[in-house]
């Protein structure tokens, strides 16, 4: 069981592969830091030697922001631009979609489920119709 980074690897993937699990990497920088530490991409994350651990660790500590130092570095930029007020600031505060995506008919993800305005079906409307009259005939 290999950690690195707070970020447990599994250890019967190959090494290219269980560096994506980091937050930040992916598998261009993934093959980018092994090349660099000369590892082999292959080789299994059980396989790995200290050194070869250390290797990696080195790297991502003095080249590149993974995991809690990104996303702070993230957090850190959203809430710049709030507070400045720009345009993308506003659009996270909304929790809209911030890089110019279409609004009506998408970003359900973003916007949440569907709240219907105005428009009820048929069989909701009979309901409403049926309890306002229950409602008229016990007044009587």
């Amino acid at each position: 069981m290999v950690r690195i980074r707070g970020v447990v690897l599994p250890d019967k993937k190959q090494a290219v592969y269980a560096l994506t699990l980091i937050y930040g990497i992916g598998f261009a920088l993934a093959k980018k830091i092994l090349s660099q530490a000369k590892i082999e991409p292959n080789k299994k994350v059980d396989q790995f030697s200290e050194d070869e651990l250390k290797k990696i660790i080195n790297i991502l500590d003095k080249e590149y922001n993974v995991e809690g130092d990104l996303r702070e570095k993230i957090n850190s930029n959203i809430k710049a631009l709030r507070d400045v007020g720009s345009y993308r600031g506003v659009r996270h505060i909304k929790n809209l979609p911030v890089r110019g995506q279409r609004t009506r008919s998408n970003a359900r993800t973003k916007r949440g489920k569907r709240k219907t305005v105005g428009a009820l079906k048929k069989e909701a409307w009979a309901k409403v119709e049926q309890s306002t009259q229950k409602a008229a005939t016990k007044t009587k």
